[in-house]
């Protein structure tokens, strides 16, 4: 079983979230890019005119990895994804006017199952359990935006006896993750780590102790993309310190399952992602 998307974010995506970031005005943007503003702004919504574009003059000036932004603008995609490295991990996609990826993992013996967010509705994840006759236990939310828990409601009402865990405010006290800890799914450990920063509730899910020795997998919301990460124009420095201590700082064969976009590795993010120099 392959895994692919296209990319979350192209090149132009990636200058405008650094454009903003980095608090770059348009006015120095275009002069440095070379082009007009109506130039610049197909560049940065659609991903036109990037020929024409001047991509080193404008990475180096929105503080990208110019090497790494050229990749991107050349075309880079991550490598493709076999999973069925990983036996008992599964990758559920569901579109309403964009996608958005949920996960579900089990143990192989006790059919104990935990579900990542739960993306639009719900139908291919209850498939999935009842073909693989899974026992949902556990609901990890990377972070309370719409799009990732807008199913929420129709898995608790199915699996009445479900787990929630997040790091929302708004949570419960018994829902709340606490940094570090692990929970047991089976055989498999799941840690959290928390990555504030798209999202101030922003966790990534660490799950480890997987069969045949494959290696750990970080369910990371829109923490990091394939190539990108997830936007923040209030807290980036954050955002990008945590990315670095709770995600890139895995090994280097480590999954990386972001919420949009192809799956990716550790290995690859730091060889490409244009944020992380």
């Amino acid at each position: 079983m392959f895994s692919f998307m296209a990319l979350e974010d192209h090149i132009g995506d990636i200058c405008r979230k650094a454009r903003i970031q980095t608090k770059t005005s348009m006015e120095e943007a275009i002069a440095v890019a070379a082009v007009d503003e109506a130039s610049l702004h197909a560049f940065e919504t659609d991903g036109m005119e990037a020929s024409s574009v001047n991509v080193v003059a404008l990475a180096e000036l929105l503080e990208l990895d110019v090497a790494k932004a050229e990749r991107i603008a050349g075309g880079w995609e991550p490598a493709f994804v076999d999973l069925n490295l990983w036996q008992e991990l599964r990758m559920v996609t569901t579109s309403e006017g964009f996608e958005v990826n949920s996960f579900l993992v089990w143990d192989e013996q006790s059919r104990v199952a935990a579900l990542f967010d739960t993306g639009w509705f719900a139908d291919d994840i209850f498939k999935l359990i009842d073909d693989h006759d899974l026992d949902l236990q556990h609901l990890f939310i990377t972070h309370m935006h719409g799009d990732h828990v807008a199913a929420i409601g129709p898995v608790r009402k199915r699996c009445s006896g479900v787990r929630l865990h997040s790091n929302s405010e708004h949570a419960p006290k018994d829902q709340r993750v606490a940094a570090g800890e692990s929970v047991l799914v089976g055989t498999l450990a799941v840690k959290a780590q928390l990555t504030p920063g798209h999202a101030s509730d922003g966790v990534t899910y660490v799950v480890s102790g997987w069969s045949g020795d494959a290696p750990m997998v970080a369910v990371v919301g829109d923490a990091i993309f394939a190539g990108s990460m997830g936007k923040d124009f209030d807290t980036p420095q954050l955002a990008q310190q945590k990315i670095r201590e709770e995600i890139l700082s895995l090994p280097l064969g480590t999954l990386v399952c972001p919420g949009h976009g192809p799956l990716t590795t550790v290995a690859e993010e730091k060889e490409n992602n244009p944020f992380f120099p």
